[in-house]
Formats: structure tokens, sequence, C-alpha cells
């Protein structure tokens, strides 16, 4: 969603309509304090770091639920002040909240005038689970690993029968599945009798056997 957000400053730029379209992207954990009243100054500093520009709220519906080791009221103390500041700077900031379809619409109906402060609704769909094994294939070719085509079938199979539910990550799914072969083929090699130069560089149907359990994120 960051690189979407910086593309899309970037052309509000060009059009003028923020002034420099640099990106802020921010979490719950950036805006929500531990005491009360914390929470409108982290929010503020935020929000002024992007005047200008453009900020990024991901997985914003985090911020109307108790996740994140602060009560809801700390993130409803945010969401209110967001809406403030929007309001009092409309002219002077793009502000982009992103999150799963759900949660996100949940997260708009916490307070009145927060839906009408977004006039844009964009849906992306889910990446195939051909589009997924590609990502894969980036990230090995990005780190020096060489996927073998037993390993891209698994992955293929991997990937089609994984839940798209709340926990799916479309490419931060697939980018943690290979940091998660990785992982595997360390520990498949580290006892290995006969590892050679070229065994270290390549990922196998066998690294995959270790994440395909593992819930998406």
């Amino acid at each position: 969603m960051g690189d979407v957000a910086r593309l899309y400053g970037a052309v509000l730029a060009e059009l003028g309509v923020p002034t420099s379209g640099h990106l802020v992207e921010v979490s719950r954990a950036d805006l929500v304090a531990d005491i009360v009243g914390g929470t409108a100054i982290k929010t503020t500093e935020e929000f002024n770091k992007a005047l200008g520009g453009v900020l990024l709220l991901d997985e914003a519906y985090t911020l109307s639920s108790s996740s994140g080791g602060s009560g809801p009221d700390f993130g409803k103390e945010a969401i209110d002040t967001l809406v403030k500041l929007m309001e009092d700077h409309r002219d002077e900031v793009v502000v982009i909240v992103a999150g799963h379809s759900e949660e996100m619409r949940e997260f708009l109906a916490t307070n009145p005038g927060l839906e009408s402060r977004f006039s844009r609704t964009i849906e992306f769909t889910n990446y195939t689970a051909e589009e997924l094994v590609t990502i894969v294939r980036q990230e090995c070719a990005k780190h020096d690993y060489q996927l073998e085509e037993n390993a891209a079938d698994a992955l293929l199979e991997h990937f089609e029968a994984l839940p798209k539910d709340g926990a799916f990550g479309n490419g931060r799914t697939a980018r943690k599945t290979f940091e998660r072969m990785v992982d595997q083929q360390a520990s498949r090699l580290s006892v290995s009798p006969d590892t050679s130069t070229a065994d270290l560089t390549r990922l196998t149907a066998e690294d995959l056997d270790g994440v395909r359990a593992s819930t998406p994120g």
C-alpha cells in the first residue's frame, strides 16, 4: 500500500494538489499514547508532518479496536483528532486510510464525521496464486536465490489453498513465505553432511514444508 500511496502522492503533486507530495506513513503505534491526552498530541504531530503531502494510515481499523496494547478509548481519541485536523486542513493534505475491506467499513462507522471525509474508495483484488509465486521468484532474484521448479509448483498449490480472509496479506504473505523458506533452508542445510555452494542458494519444495501450515500475514 505504501508504494501505491507514494505514486498517488506524486501524481497529485504534479497536479498541484499537495504542495510537495511527500508521504508520511503511520500506524496505530505512531498515533496512540498510553496516557490520557497524549494521543491527541502524537496524532497532531504526525499529521503536521504530512502537511503539503500525503498521510497514509495503514491498518487504520486498529484504531477502533483494543489491539496494540492501549484501550479502545485512546484509539477513539486518535480518530476524533484526525477528523478535526482533516477538516481544519482539508486543502493542505491528502489522507489515505488502508486496511481489509470489512474492518475498514467498521472503522469508518466509528465516527459520524469520518466517512464523509473520504470521498474515494479503492478496493484492490487479491493477487492470484500465480502472481504470488511471481513475487516469491522476484524475492529470490533480489537475494540471489534459485527457486527450483518443484518448489514453484508446491508454492502454487500452497497459495491456492490459503484462505483469503482477514489474515491474508497479499504481497506481504508472499514475501514472508520467502523469508520462512530461507529460514527452513538454513535449518535443513545445517544438518546436511554434504552442502555445496549451489545448495546455499537453492530453495526446494522441502523448504516450503515447514511453512505450509503457517498463518499468512
